[in-house]
């Protein structure tokens, strides 16, 4: 089950789904969109290493856009922060995104309960396209939660991606024990 316009509007006035910034434009009949902040940015290393800490580097994106191309893994952000106290968050790309040839993540659409931040995106494109900031980029569903949440992933010890700020965070898969 997916919440609907209202039901999103209700959970807003009791906080438990923050949005800022808040535009009640964007919330369509079940889902809000998000869109592409001001930074991206790209691995430093060609090749890249799952028990490494891989180095990114940031850019903003200039007014006249910037141009994505097909063999880069790009990362950006929501303009949005965001915080879901009582649902689960799924970040999905719109249709007007799509078939421009943009995917805005590689695997990681669902958010946690209690996650609380912006967005990082996983970009990639099929062909070369020029984005902008500001454009909307993506679309938040929230479903409701069967059961009792024993730890909130905000309160998680290991919460790796919790307090995600306005700039794109790098994978950090380097911090898991394998």
């Amino acid at each position: 089950m997916i919440l609907s316009d209202t039901r999103i509007l209700e959970e807003i006035e009791k906080k438990t789904i923050i949005i800022s910034p808040w535009n009640r434009e964007c919330l369509g009949s079940n889902s809000y969109d998000v869109h592409l902040g001001k930074h991206l940015a790209t691995y430093v290393d060609e090749e890249l290493d799952a028990r490494k800490h891989n180095q990114i580097r940031h850019f903003e994106i200039p007014e006249e856009g910037y141009l994505l191309l097909p063999t880069v893994l790009y990362l950006g952000v929501t303009q949005e922060y965001t915080e879901t106290h009582a649902h689960v968050p799924f970040l999905e790309g719109k249709s007007s995104t799509g078939r421009l040839g943009i995917d805005i993540h590689a695997t990681a659409g669902k958010g946690d309960v209690g996650f609380c931040g912006n967005w990082t995106l996983e970009i990639s494109v099929k062909h070369p396209v020029r984005v902008y900031t500001g454009m909307p980029i993506g679309q938040l569903i929230y479903f409701p939660v069967d059961g009792e949440i024993e730890v909130k992933y905000n309160q998680k010890q290991n919460a790796k991606y919790s307090g995600q700020p306005d700039k794109p965070v790098e994978s950090m898969m380097w911090k898991n024990k394998f």
